[in-house]
C-alpha cells in the first residue's frame, strides 16, 4: 500500500553501504539526488528506486549483492520497526509485524499466507509506473529468512523461492535460502515450512515490545488514515484478484466494517466497487502483458477471469485491441 507522503531512510541503510566499503555520497550522485539527502534521509518513491538502482549498478552483482545489506547490518542499526520484529515471541510474530509495519515505508507490499504446511511470503509494489531493481526485490526476501535466523538461532531454510526477473547466476542464492531458485517466475515469493514460524527468538523481549508497538501502531494508524478508502480497496483488490469468490463483502470483512458503509465511502468518493474492480484488472492486465514470460491463459488467471474468452472480452473494452496486438504493439515501442 503506498501514500503520498516520502520515505525516510534509516540510518542503517547508509551505515550498511559505508560497512560494504561502498561511499555514500558516491551512491546518492549516482542516483542523480543532492548530497543533502544523506542527512534529511527523506526522499520520495522515485528517489528511493534510484537510490537502490544506483547501488545495484555499483555493486555490478544483482544476485550476490542481494546478500550483502541483510547480512552486514548489525541488529543494533536496525531502525524501530524491524526492531520490534527483531525482539518478536516467535518467527511468525515477527514476520507479521514486517507485513504490518512495512506499510509505513512503501513501495514494496509484503502479503503472508499459511496454506497447509507452507508459509507464503509474496512481495509486490502498486507503482506499476516505475521499475522496482531486481536488487531491491531480492534483498528484502533475503533480509525476511534472515531475520528468523538472527532471531531463532537457527539455520532455517526455505523450501521455495521465486523471482520473476531472469538471473545469472543463482548458486549463491540457493547456497543462502538452501533451496532451489525459480526464476522469470509470476510472483516474488519466499516459501517457508510453516513449522518454522512456531520457533520461538531468543532475542525476544517483552519490555521493550511494550514501549515500541504502541507507538508504532500509532504511526501506522495515522499513515494509513492518510490513505483513501479507493486507494485501500484499490490495494486489497490487486492481491486477491485470483480467490475464488470476491466480492464488496470480502472487502468490507477485511477492513473490518459493513457493506453498507463501504458502500458509502466509496459513493462519498465517486466510485463504485465494481468500477474500482475493472479499473484494477485493467492496469494489472497492462502489467502482466507487458511481462512476455506470461502467456494469455495465466494472465486470465491472475486477473481473475475463470476463462480466456472473458479476458479478451474486457480488454477490447478497455483499450480498443486484442491483448495479442498489444502486447506486440508494446513490445515494438519499448524495442
Amino acid at each position: 500500500m503506498t501514500s503520498q507522503s516520502n520515505i525516510r531512510i534509516p540510518d542503517g541503510l547508509w551505515a550498511g553501504f559505508s560497512k560494504l566499503g561502498i561511499k555514500v555520497q558516491e551512491v546518492v550522485r549516482k542516483a542523480k539526488m543532492p548530497l543533502t539527502v544523506i542527512t534529511k534521509s527523506e526522499v520520495t518513491t522515485e528517489q528511493y528506486i534510484a537510490l537502490w538502482q544506483a547501488f545495484s549498478d555499483i555493486i555490478d552483482d544483482i544476485e550476490g549483492g542481494m546478500l550483502m545489506l541483510p547480512t552486514a547490518i548489525e541488529t543494533s542499526q536496525y531502525p524501530p520497526p524491524v526492531l520490534a520484529a527483531y525482539h518478536a515471541r516467535d518467527y511468525r510474530d515477527a514476520l507479521n509485524r514486517m507485513a504490518s509495519y512495512k506499510k509505513m515505508c512503501p513501495p514494496e507490499n509484503i502479503h503472508i499466507v499459511e496454506e497447509g504446511k507452507q508459509c507464503i511470503i509474496e512481495v509486490s509494489w502498486d507503482r506499476t509506473d516505475i521499475p522496482v531493481p531486481p536488487l531491491l526485490i531480492g534483498t528484502l526476501l533475503v533480509f525476511l529468512l534472515e531475520l528468523g535466523r538472527r532471531g531463532t538461532g537457527l539455520p532455517i531454510k526455505a523450501t521455495s523461492v521465486e523471482f520473476t526477473y531472469a538471473m545469472n547466476q543463482v548458486q549463491v542464492l540457493e547456497d543462502y535460502f538452501g533451496c532451489p531458485i525459480k526464476t522469470v517466475a509470476e510472483r516474488n515469493r519466499l516459501i517457508l515450512d510453516k513449522d518454522d514460524l512456531d520457533h520461538p527468538f531468543v532475542s525476544y523481549n517483552d519490555e521493550l515490545l511494550d514501549i515500541l508497538t504502541p507507538v508504532l501502531d500509532q504511526t501506522l494508524e495515522k499513515h494509513t488514515g492518510r490513505l483513501s478508502i479507493t486507494e485501500i480497496v484499490k490495494w486489497i483488490l490487486k492481491r486477491s484478484l485470483t480467490k475464488e469468490k470476491l466480492d464488496l463483502k470480502d472487502i468490507a470483512s477485511e477492513l473490518d466494517m459493513s457493506e453498507r458503509t463501504l458502500q458509502r465511502r466509496l459513493t462519498d468518493e465517486h466510485t463504485s466497487f465494481k468500477e474500482l474492480l475493472r479499473e484494477v484488472r485493467h492496469e494489472q492486465a497492462r502489467e502482466y502483458l507487458a511481462n512476455p514470460s506470461l502467456d494469455l491463459k495465466e494472465v486470465a488467471f491472475l486477473l481473475g477471469y475463470k476463462d480466456q474468452s472473458s479476458f479478451y472480452r474486457a480488454f477490447r473494452f478497455w483499450e480498443d485491441n486484442t491483448p495479442l496486438n498489444w502486447r506486440a504493439e508494446h513490445k515494438i515501442k519499448q524495442s
